[in-house]
């Protein structure tokens, strides 16, 4: 009986605790914790958005980019690596999220960081059949480092303001169905 009690106890104070949590982060968030399921038990929504670091990362041509040059809508950025395997094992998912839902509101962003050849990155891309996806290199690691990323894959998710809402660390399905009501989620009209 004891144990009962105690797990009704934790269940009400995580329940409150995720209450508290979504009424924190602004309209709409409890409804999209509720939609965690599956691989998106990972995905952690933030307390409050935080501003993301506006540090330069480069396209296969070494143009630069800025994580800003997406501002006005939602983007799935993802670090990722050539030599990681689940982060191997992921992009096919990404690659058909951005095919599926990727448009004027909504972009899936993955950025290689550290040690990944141009070569390496466009093989890869090339055997998976990766054409949805821009290659983008991160090849010093300091946006990676400036966002706390500490091991990989990790996955943030910045809203239109470009404000990190959530974070998922390690791999996941992101083309699931249940990462897709995610998504689908957040571009729905409010109201």
């Amino acid at each position: 009986m004891h144990r009962f009690r105690s797990a009704i106890l934790y269940t009400a104070l995580a329940l409150g605790a995720n209450a508290a949590m979504a009424s924190d982060t602004g309209p709409g968030v409890a409804a999209l914790e509720a939609l965690r399921d599956g691989d998106m038990v990972k995905l952690r929504f933030l307390k409050e958005p935080a501003a993301v670091p506006d540090t330069a990362f480069v396209d296969a041509a070494g143009a630069e980019y800025r994580l800003s040059d997406w501002q006005g809508k939602y983007v799935l950025v993802n670090f990722w690596a050539t030599w990681c395997a689940p982060c191997r094992a992921e992009m096919p998912s990404l690659d058909r999220l951005q095919a599926d839902l990727g448009g004027d509101r909504f972009a899936v962003v993955t950025i290689a960081t550290g040690r990944n050849p141009l070569p390496a990155i466009e093989k890869f891309f090339a055997e998976e059949g990766i054409t949805h996806l821009p290659v983008l290199r991160d090849p010093k690691q300091e946006l990676a480092r400036n966002m706390a990323v500490m091991g990989l894959p990790i996955s943030l998710i910045l809203d239109p303001e470009g404000r990190e809402i959530a974070r998922l660390i390690g791999d996941a399905h992101w083309d699931s169905p249940e990462a897709k009501r995610i998504i689908e989620a957040l571009l729905a009209p409010a109201g």
